[in-house]
């Protein structure tokens, strides 16, 4: 029996002006502000929107439901999770799964994992966090779990 083989592809994806995707890249379902650009080996899913002037650098994957904001740096590799399995399992029920939000200029830095939770603007998350909480101060956060390592000016 063979396997079912489906293209990566640009389905349904709503686009600013000046947008550059470099393929192959799967994103659906989702929004794109004017002058973002998207690396290769990138998957953004439905109802994900990411901001102006943003860039979201090779083999990111960014789940259903996350707003970036504008003008933020998403590293090589970033992956960003919306389903906890609370129940010990995969959630077929997308009703019940977090929400991600970074606010402008938000970096992150690459390996980094981003679960379901806020971020204000301006943060800055070094490589390899673990993101677990909302950040709502603007400063520098790493490690597993990612912690505040100093603040920023406002």
């Amino acid at each position: 029996m063979q396997p079912q083989l489906r293209e990566v592809a640009l389905r349904e994806v709503v686009t600013g002006q000046n947008v550059t995707v470099y393929q192959p890249a799967n994103l659906y379902g989702c929004t794109l502000e004017d002058e973002v650009f998207v690396g290769p080996f990138v998957e953004i899913q439905a109802r994900s929107h990411i901001g102006r002037g943003s860039k979201i650098q090779s083999h990111t994957f960014i789940c259903e439901d996350v707003h970036i904001g504008e003008h933020c740096f998403i590293g090589h590799g970033v992956m960003f999770a919306n389903d906890m399995f609370h129940s010990g399992r995969p959630d077929p029920d997308r009703a019940s799964w977090g929400r991600i939000r970074l606010g402008a200029g938000v970096s992150v830095g690459s390996g980094a994992t981003i679960l379901a939770v806020s971020i204000c603007d301006g943060a800055v998350i070094g490589a390899g966090s673990v993101v677990t909480k909302n950040i709502t101060q603007k400063g520098i956060y790493a490690g597993n779990p990612a912690r505040l390592l100093r603040l920023l000016d406002a």
